[in-house]
C-alpha cells in the first residue's frame, strides 16, 4: 500500500533529482525501491527530473530492486538537505565555496554557474602511501562543498598510483582503494558529515575505456614533452630521465576532469600546474575549460611539505596516542620561531580550521606557569609564540590533545577485525629475511641518501690541469686536516677568478680516481644541463663553513660510507634522483638539500639533473 506522505514531497524530490541520478547519490540504495513502492502514482510531466527517475527505476525488476545497497537514510532526511541547500543565497554558497582556500582559478565561471544551478566538484587522491593527519584540510573543504549544495565527487585514483609509483602491484593498489575510501570516510565521520551523498568512483572505472584512451592519444599528439614535464614537477616524482608513465600523469588528471562531467577540479596548491595544463590543453581537444580551488599545503613536523613518504614529517590517522606524543616531542619548535615551525603550522591548517569546532584554542598551564592561555584566533597564538610567551612545550602538549580528539573517532573505526586485516593487508610490514639454522640472514644493503658523504667546501687553491684544457685542479677545504685535491671540468663554465675562494657543495667519498694523471678525492656536484649545455655549481647557504654535513631534508639519517664502493654503485642509484627543481632549491626525490644554516640552491641552472 502506498504512503500518503511520500506523495506529499514529490516537489522536494523532484528538485533533489534536478542534478542525480537516484535519491541518495549516484548510485541506486534501498531507499529509492521504497519511495518506488510508496508512490501512488505515476509523477506529473511537471516534475520532469522526478519523472525521469521513476520510468529509469520501472527498468528493474523486482529482485534487482531488493539488491540495491541498504541505507539508513530516510525520505524526510533528505527533504530536510534539499530544504536547508535552497535556503542559501547564491553569495552565501560563494563564502562556503571559497572558505580557507589559498587560490581559485576561473572564480568568474563559477560566478556564472552558481547562479543557476548548484557546483559540480572532484577531489582526486592517488592511493600510494597511508593518508596522514594533513588529509582533514581537503575534507574540511569537502563538508563546506557539500554544505554549499555541490555536487562531490572523490576520485580513488589508482591508476594515476600506478603510473607515479609503480612499485605496488594492482592487486595491492586494489586493497589500497579500499583502504582510502574507508579512511576518508571515516575521516568525514570524524568531523560530523555526512557521506550519503558523496559519489566515491575508481579510476580504472572509467580511465580504461576505449573512448578514454583515445582522448589519452590524442593529447599525447599535441603535448610537448616539456609541457608535460612542468604539469607534473610537483607531483610526480621528478628523475633525470623520467619514465614516460610520469609524463602521462598529468594529461590523465585533466581528462578526469571532463569524464567525471565536474565544472571544477579541488586540490592542493601543489597541483597548480596540472590545472593550468587542464585549463590550456582540454580545450584544444574540444572540451569545456574548468575552474580549479586549491587549498594550502600543510608542512610536516620537520617543517617541509607533510608527506606519505617521510615517516617523521607526518601523523597517521591511526597513529596511537603515544606515537603521536612520541612525534611531538621529536618535532622542530625552536623558541620565538614562527617560519620554520611544524608544530605552530598544524595549529594553522588543521586545528584552527578542523578541529576546534567552535571552542577557543586552549593551553592548559599551571598557575605557576601562567595558567590557561586561550586564543581566538591563529593570529593570536603565532604572535604569542613569537614573543615567546608561549613554551614550546606547553604548544606541543595543546596540538597533542587536539589531535587525539580529532583521531578517535577514526581509530575507533578502525578497531573492527575487518578493517584491521585491511589495513594489514594494503600495507604490510616489511618482510624480515629468515635466519637458516646455523647461518646468519643474508643482509639486503640499504641504498639511502645518509650513505652519501657530501659537505660544503672552500677553493683555497685553482690551477689549469696540466694536460686538460677544459679541467681545473682544485684545494678545497671540506673541514679536514689539510685540502683535497679535486679535479673538476669547469673550465668553459667558470672563469678561474670565480673559483677561488667560492664556497661549493662537495661529494667526498667516491673513490680517490686519477683524471689524466692527477688524482681527484672527490666531486663539485653541479645543476647540469646538456641541452643548451649549462654547468653551474650548487651554492651554499649564507654562513656556510667547510666541512658543514649536507643531507636530505625528511631522510633517514645515518653514518656515511667511509668510501663508496663502485662496484655497489650507490652514488650512480641515488644520483638519478637528484635535480635542481625550477625555483632553483637542489633536490633529491623531491625533497630539499639542507644543512643546519639552511638549503642549497642553484642561481641560473633550474630544472636541471645534479651531476
Amino acid at each position: 500500500m502506498a504512503d500518503p506522505s511520500v506523495d506529499s514531497l514529490t516537489h522536494q524530490l523532484d528538485n533533489l533529482l534536478l542534478d542525480q541520478a537516484f535519491l541518495t547519490g549516484f548510485t541506486p540504495s534501498s531507499l529509492d525501491a521504497e519511495v518506488l513502492t510508496n508512490l501512488s502514482s505515476q509523477p506529473s510531466p511537471s516534475l520532469p527530473n522526478l519523472l525521469r527517475w521513476y520510468n529509469h527505476l520501472k527498468t528493474y525488476k523486482q529482485p534487482e530492486l531488493k539488491s540495491f545497497a541498504k541505507t539508513n537514510t530516510k525520505v524526510t532526511d533528505i527533504v530536510k538537505m534539499v530544504v536547508a541547500e535552497n535556503t542559501l543565497s547564491v553569495e552565501e554558497k560563494k563564502t562556503l565555496i571559497n572558505r580557507n582556500l589559498q587560490e581559485v582559478l576561473g572564480e568568474d565561471r563559477i560566478d556564472e554557474i552558481i547562479k543557476t544551478r548548484d557546483l559540480k566538484i572532484y577531489w582526486g587522491t592517488a592511493t600510494t602511501g597511508k593518508p596522514h593527519i594533513a588529509y582533514f584540510v581537503p575534507m574540511s573543504k569537502i563538508a563546506d562543498f557539500l554544505a554549499a549544495g555541490c555536487e562531490v565527487t572523490i576520485l580513488m585514483a589508482d591508476l594515476h598510483a600506478y603510473l607515479d609509483n609503480m612499485k605496488a602491484p594492482w592487486e595491492l593498489l586494489k586493497l589500497r582503494t579500499e583502504y582510502y575510501e574507508h579512511v576518508i570516510k571515516a575521516m568525514l565521520c570524524s568531523i560530523g558529515v555526512s557521506v550519503e551523498k558523496l559519489r566515491f568512483v575508481k579510476g580504472t572505472d572509467f580511465q580504461l575505456s576505449k573512448e578514454y584512451t583515445l582522448d589519452v592519444y590524442r593529447l599525447s599528439s599535441i603535448v610537448t614533452e616539456h609541457d608535460a614535464r612542468k604539469a607534473g614537477a610537483e607531483v610526480v616524482k621528478q628523475v633525470s630521465h623520467p619514465l614516460l608513465s610520469g609524463l602521462l600523469y598529468p594529461g590523465l588528471q585533466a581528462l578526469d576532469e571532463q569524464y567525471l562531467g565536474v565544472d571544477a577540479q579541488f586540490g592542493g596548491v601543489d597541483q597548480r600546474k596540472i590545472f593550468t595544463y587542464a585549463e590550456k590543453y582540454l580545450p584544444n581537444l574540444g572540451y569545456a575549460k574548468r575552474a580549479h580551488l586549491m587549498n594550502p599545503m600543510v608542512p610536516g613536523l620537520t617543517g617541509s611539505k607533510m608527506s606519505s613518504s617521510e615517516a617523521d614529517s607526518k601523523i597517521d590517522l591511526l597513529d596511537s596516542a603515544s606515537d603521536i606524543k612520541k612525534k611531538l616531542k621529536k618535532a622542530f619548535c625552536e623558541p620565538g620561531n614562527i617560519t620554520d615551525n611544524g608544530v605552530l603550522s598544524f595549529c594553522k591548517y588543521v586545528i584552527y580550521p578542523v578541529a576546534l569546532r567552535g571552542e577557543k584554542f586552549t593551553i592548559n598551564r599551571p598557575e605557576e606557569h601562567g595558567g590557561d592561555a586561550i586564543f581566538d584566533t591563529f593570529d593570536d597564538l603565532e604572535q604569542s609564540f613569537a614573543k615567546e610567551e608561549i613554551h614550546p612545550g606547553d604548544l606541543k602538549s595543546a596540538v597533542e590533545k587536539y589531535l587525539n580528539g580529532l583521531l578517535d573517532p577514526v581509530r575507533k573505526i578502525f578497531e573492527s577485525p575487518e578493517l584491521k586485516k585491511l589495513s594489514l593487508a594494503a600495507y604490510p610490514p616489511p618482510v624480515k629475511a629468515k635466519v637458516v639454522k646455523g647461518n646468519k640472514p643474508a643482509e639486503v644493503e640499504e641504498v639511502a641518501t645518509y650513505r652519501l658523504d657530501i659537505r660544503i667546501g672552500k677553493v683555497v687553491e685553482v690551477s689549469r690541469h696540466p694536460d686538460a684544457e677544459k679541467l681545473y685542479v682544485e684545494k678545497i677545504d671540506v673541514g679536514e686536516p689539510s685540502p683535497r685535491t679535486i679535479v673538476s671540468g669547469l673550465v668553459d663554465f667558470v672563469p678561474e677568478e670565480k673559483m677561488l675562494n667560492r664556497m661549493v657543495v662537495v661529494l667526498c667519498n667516491l673513490k680517490p680516481a686519477k683524471m689524466r694523471g692527477v688524482e681527484s678525492k672527490g666531486m663539485v656536484l653541479c645543476s647540469s644541463r646538456e641541452e643548451p649545455k649549462e654547468v653551474e655549481p650548487l651554492a651554499v647557504p649564507e654562513g656556510s663553513v667547510p666541512g658543514d654535513r649536507v643531507t636530505v631534508e625528511g631522510e633517514k639519517e645515518g653514518v656515511p660510507d667511509e668510501v663508496l664502493n663502485p662496484k655497489k654503485k650507490v652514488w650512480e642509484k641515488l644520483s638519478v634522483d637528484l635535480m635542481t627543481n625550477s625555483d632553483g632549491f637542489a633536490q633529491w626525490q623531491g625533497n630539499n638539500l639542507i644543512t643546519g644554516k639552511g638549503k642549497i640552491t642553484c642561481a641560473s641552472v633550474k630544472g636541471a639533473p645534479i651531476r
